[in-house]
Order: C-alpha cells, then structure tokens, then sequence
C-alpha cells in the first residue's frame, strides 16, 4: 500500500521509515512532505503524488506508478499477434479503437499489406477512431472542470459521450473494450443505419462544442485557476518527449495523423490546433484545454468527411467482406518494427520484434504518451501553490492503465 510504513535496520536496530524519496532527518523546520493519493479517482487513476513543499509551495513532486500494472508487455510474449488486440485496449481504456488501430497498422506493416487494406476498412477505422477521441476528450475536459470545481460541464460531456458509447457499441458489440479494428480489416461492417445514426448525431453535436467554450476556456474562474498555472516552455517539452495536445499547447504543430500521414488521413482536411497564450501564457494549463476542445472540431470534420466517403465512393455491398484479407496465420519475416500512431492524449507506439518461425512475437513493447507526459509532472508544478497541483495534474490527462501498462 502506498501510506504502509516500512521498516530498516541501522547499527543491527530496527527503525521505521516513510515510503518515499524524502526522510524525516532530510526535511528543514518549514517542509513537509504530502501524499496525494491515490483514492480512485481522485487523482485520476491509482497514482500517489508525493509532495515536498516549503509552507504552500510546491518544491519537488515525485509520481509514485504501478498499482494498476496490466503486465501487457509480457502477455505478448505468449499470445498471437491477433490475440493480443484486446489487451491493447486494456492499456488507455478511454480510447480503445484508438489503440487498435495503431498496433493493427504495425503488424500490417510488418506484413507489407498496409497498401492491400480496402478503402472502406481504412474510412471505417478512421471513423471510429475520431469518435473515440471526441468521447476521450469529453471524459479529459469534463473531469479536468471538476477538478477545478464545476459540476455542469463534466455532465454535459458524459451525456453526449453516450452517444458515442451506443453507437461503438451498435458497431463492436462491446461497449468500452471493442476489439473492432483486425489485423488486415475488422470485425464486422458497419451496422445497416449506422452512418445515418451518427451523421444525426454529429449535427446534434456540432452547437454543443460551443457551449463547452462558453461554460469552461471563457469561464473567469477556470481562467484564473489554468491561466500562467503550469506552463510548459517548447523546448522543456520536447526535451521530456512530451507529445499530442500537451506538445501542441506549448505551440508546436505536430500530429502524427499529418507528420507520418498513415491511413487515409491524407486524403482527409483538418487543421491542427496550438496553444498561443491567449489568456496567459503558451504552453499553460489554459492552453492545454483550448487545444482539446479545438480537437473536438476537428475531429468532427474527420467524421462528417468519413461519412461523405463512405455513403458515395465506398459504399456497403453486398461483396464486401472486412475480414477478405484478415490473415490465417500472422508470422512476419524476422525484423525489428516500430509503428506510432496518434492517439487522444499523444503518441502511441509499438516495437515489435518477429523471429520469423512464429505466430507470437518475440518482443512487442508500447511505447505509452501517458507514461512519459506524466513524467513532466515535478518540472511543471515546482514554485506553485497546491491548489495549483490538481490543475496541473488534470491538464496532462494521463489514463493509469496505459502508464502501468
């Protein structure tokens, strides 16, 4: 347990000791070391947060991980390539298609069939995909407002995400774990009605995001408590790894659905929202939410494009099979692989190593955005109040299943 007291033996005398970085003999007359969490959920997933501060200043915040490990990694040295997609979509379980669909577009990598996948699999798979990034968007805006003390926005976004939970589930089957996207295709075509159903939907949708506007990034009190609240300068993010919408709120246009242009996202128009210190400065907690709510426009552009395609040039027939091309047995040439794709909170990405004589890969590590964004915690919350953690930590939207993966 994270508060459980440990002992250690000095000169053959046995002693307690705190768990943590910090002991009682380290600390000056004004410190106080704080453990923050974890109580699901409120510091968003089972992460504890040990805090040194001087008075209410924050001077060191050490992330203490590892109470949700989903051991994902090793279940992959003993699964097929094809079994191991639901365990992808335990990692970040907010944004399952997601998830599939960039380890599906490895492995077929690897494979060398990118280029054999039927258009309408690949505007299928995109669609679902922005519909899950809407949904985890609206889980990241709605939770962060709570965070920071309003109720009405987080209800409003859980109202609208059910929408979008009914209607993956109408298309998988599964409400939140889909198991969708296939390696060569997917599950299932998409269900008799179902771009009629979401394009109803999406016009419902679109004079909402205006009033999250009005509710949360032009609220005063959201302003004052994100505004010049954990700013993160350019080059300290790209020096962390950081990447998706915390990498773009500090000003740098990088989305890998342009950057490595994977899919059919080239044939799709969207822009990529930054932060520019509107209310404070670039790369503030502010800008953080800005830049996600910009994406919920954007991801409905995709959506709306993606119906358009699938209704006229890639229609359903009564020929098509999404699975025509699923292989019967995945064993790649011997390689090393690494695929990114990105994902709700930023860039996802899969090593795989294939020793060419099996069906189950020798090595397939995830490379986890929520992991290495979580770790610029310390950095962004050194000098701030502790109030100001908690806007600070719901501004990085961080999942713990995919930070213990």
């Amino acid at each position: 347990m994270a508060n459980q007291i440990q002992y250690r033996y000095e000169k053959d005398n046995l002693v307690k000791s705190e768990p943590g970085k910090y002991q009682d003999t380290e600390l000056k007359s004004n410190e106080l070391v704080i453990n923050l969490g974890p109580q699901h959920p409120s510091t968003h997933g089972v992460l504890r947060l040990e805090i040194l501060t001087d008075n209410e200043i924050i001077k060191d915040v050490i992330p203490h991980i590892g109470y949700l490990h989903r051991c994902f990694e090793k279940h992959t040295e003993s699964l097929a390539y094809n079994q191991i997609i639901p365990y992808v979509d335990r990692m970040d379980y907010l944004s399952s298609m997601n998830s599939e669909h960039a380890y599906a577009m490895g492995v077929e990598k690897m494979l060398g069939i990118t280029e054999q996948i039927p258009k309408r699999v690949e505007y299928i798979r995109v669609l679902v995909a922005e519909l899950n990034r809407l949904a985890s968007h609206f889980v990241g805006v709605g939770s962060y407002a709570m965070d920071i003390g309003t109720f009405t926005p987080f209800f409003w976004m859980m109202r609208d995400r059910e929408h979008i939970q009914r209607l993956l589930e109408w298309a998988s089957g599964a409400r939140l774990l889909y198991n969708y996207i296939w390696i060569g295709g997917l599950y299932y075509d998409l269900p008799v009605g179902f771009e009629d159903r979401c394009l109803e939907f999406i016009k419902y949708l679109k004079p909402k995001i205006p009033e999250l506007e009005i509710l949360v990034t032009d609220n005063k009190i959201f302003i004052d408590r994100t505004a010049n609240v954990g700013v993160l300068p350019l080059d300290l993010a790209i020096n962390y790894g950081i990447t998706g919408p915390m990498l773009r709120g500090s000003g740098l246009k990088m989305d890998l659905r342009k950057v490595d242009a994977y899919s059919v996202y080239p044939e799709i128009d969207f822009d990529i929202p930054i932060g520019k210190g509107a209310m404070g400065t670039v790369g503030d907690c502010w800008d953080r939410t800005y830049v996600r709510i910009r994406e919920m426009y954007e991801s409905i552009r995709i959506i709306e494009q993606c119906l358009t395609k699938l209704t006229t040039e890639h229609k359903r027939t009564k020929e098509f099979d999404p699975q025509a091309i699923v292989p019967k047995k995945i064993r790649p040439k011997a390689q090393d692989l690494y695929f990114r794709a990105e994902n709700p909170r930023g860039e996802l990405g899969f090593f795989f190593r294939a020793d060419g004589k099996s069906d189950i890969p020798f090595r397939c590590k995830a490379r986890s955005s929520c992991f290495v964004n979580l770790s610029i915690i310390g950095e962004l919350s050194k000098g701030a109040m502790i109030a100001d953690l908690i806007a600070v930590l719901g501004s990085i939207d961080i999942v713990l299943g995919e930070v213990d993966r």
